[in-house]
Formats: structure tokens, C-alpha cells, sequence
């Protein structure tokens, strides 16, 4: 029996993910007349969940479209913002990832870390179980059928990591509502009630506390709260009057 033999269109923003002589505008591939178009296109090296559509011969089909002979198969980028099912959007990041988390927290993202390797299995179970969108840099955590919803995570650089993930989800912003440590939200604190967990000098210079309702952590306006202000104020620039989100 003849193989099927098909052209696939890549767009350059996922050419990271193919081999090095396979990043080209076009490749050719040989398929075995059996697996799916999802199936030949994570063969590539491309997580689904980096894939906007899929067309063929510039009609869109499923995932689980079958390729025959001469098609030719454009795999598109995903549409920014990205709508994900569910509002407000909730977010589960890798271990890799915990600067990212504290400051997506801070913006008020409802953000679960795993601070420990509870491996791949665990991570995808979790996702599907809470409906969390997973966010890692391990493209094969990408690819486990298991996952709700995912994005790869393309920097490096937490800068860049939470302007990626702003720009393409276009998650609800909040600021200073959840407890960076925990995820937990926040309530005001009477001084009172937190006085015994305050050194000396926080009690004398401060008046206004908050506490985490989950772990108990009380937070106040100290010595860094400029610089995360000034954090907080330019994102809320950027991303604070972004589309609104669907609930589905």
C-alpha cells in the first residue's frame, strides 16, 4: 500500500519546536494512512495545545482528520487572546515556574504551583480535575491527553513568561487580592488580631494589614511595596482593560 504523502505549512513562531532541518515555512511528510492529523503534527514536535487550527487544503478540520495523499495541511498559531472555556480563568504551573506564580498571584490570577516534581501524571490529572489551564516548558507534559487546557511557556525570563501568558489568556486582573505564598485570597486584618505575629517595628510603622484567609500570612505595605506597585501599575497599563472573557 502506498503511504500518503502531504505538505505542511508551520508559521515561524512554532518552528522552535521542529527538528533542525524541518524548520522551514513548508515540510514534506510521509504518513502511515492511519494516524490522525493531531497525531502527525505532535510527531513534529508541536503540542496541541500550541495549535490554533488545523486546515486542509484551506478548509479547517479536527484533530482527528486522517491525511490522505497530496493534501496539503496548514497548522495555525493560536488566535490572541486565546478563549479558553471558564471564567474566571485558573491557572496550574510546573516547578519550574514559581516566580512567574508569585506574580501572577499578585496580580490577582488564581495560580496553583507545584513546588515540588509530582511528575507529569500527577500534573495533567490535577489540571483536569480542577479545569486549570497547565502552564510549563516540558513539551511532553503538553502532550498528555489528560490536560483541560495548556500553553507552553516560551521565555525564560519571568518578565517575559508574564507577558506571554497576559497577552495570550487575557486572564481577569485583580491586584492584591491573593497571597503570593499560597494562592489563598486575602481579607483585611484589624492590627489587633495580627498584633502577635509583628516584629517591633512593623507594629510602630504600620496601620493597614491584610491576611491570607488560607495559610494565615499577614501582609502590609513594607520596603517593597514600591517596587511591586510599580510592577502592578504598568501590567494594569498593558493588560488591565483586556477583552472580556466568556464563560462556556
Amino acid at each position: 500500500m502506498t503511504r500518503p504523502e502531504v505538505t505542511v505549512e508551520i508559521p515561524a513562531d512554532l518552528h522552535l519546536f521542529l527538528p533542525a532541518d524541518r524548520r522551514t515555512a513548508r515540510t514534506t511528510l510521509t504518513t502511515d494512512g492511519s494516524s490522525s492529523l493531531g497525531h502527525v503534527v505532535e510527531s513534529l514536535g508541536i503540542p496541541l495545545t500550541e495549535v490554533g487550527a488545523l486546515a486542509v487544503d484551506g478548509r479547517e478540520v479536527p484533530t482527528g482528520h486522517v491525511p490522505a495523499d497530496g493534501e496539503h495541511v496548514e497548522v495555525r498559531a493560536v488566535t490572541r487572546p486565546q478563549m479558553v472555556p471558564g471564567a474566571p480563568l485558573r491557572f496550574l504551573l510546573g516547578v519550574h515556574l514559581g516566580t512567574l506564580a508569585r506574580r501572577l498571584r499578585l496580580l490577582g490570577v488564581d495560580a496553583t504551583y507545584e513546588s515540588e516534581d509530582i511528575g507529569d501524571p500527577a500534573l495533567a490529572a490535577l489540571s483536569a480535575k480542577e479545569c486549570r489551564v497547565m502552564l510549563s516548558r516540558d513539551r511532553g507534559l503538553l502532550r498528555r491527553r489528560e490536560l483541560w487546557a495548556g500553553g507552553y511557556v516560551y521565555s525564560d525570563r519571568p518578565e517575559e513568561q508574564l507577558r506571554d501568558v497576559l497577552g495570550r489568556f487575557a486572564p481577569v486582573l485583580a491586584p492584591w487580592t491573593r497571597c503570593v505564598a499560597c494562592n489563598g485570597l486575602l481579607a483585611e486584618a484589624d492590627k489587633e488580631s495580627v498584633r502577635g505575629r509583628l516584629a517591633d517595628g512593623t507594629r510602630k510603622s504600620y496601620d493597614v494589614f491584610a491576611e491570607c484567609t488560607g495559610c494565615g500570612r499577614v501582609y502590609w505595605r513594607g520596603a517593597h511595596h514600591t517596587r511591586l506597585s510599580a510592577l502592578v501599575e504598568q501590567t494594569m497599563r498593558d493588560y488591565g482593560d483586556g477583552p472580556p472573557r466568556r464563560a462556556e
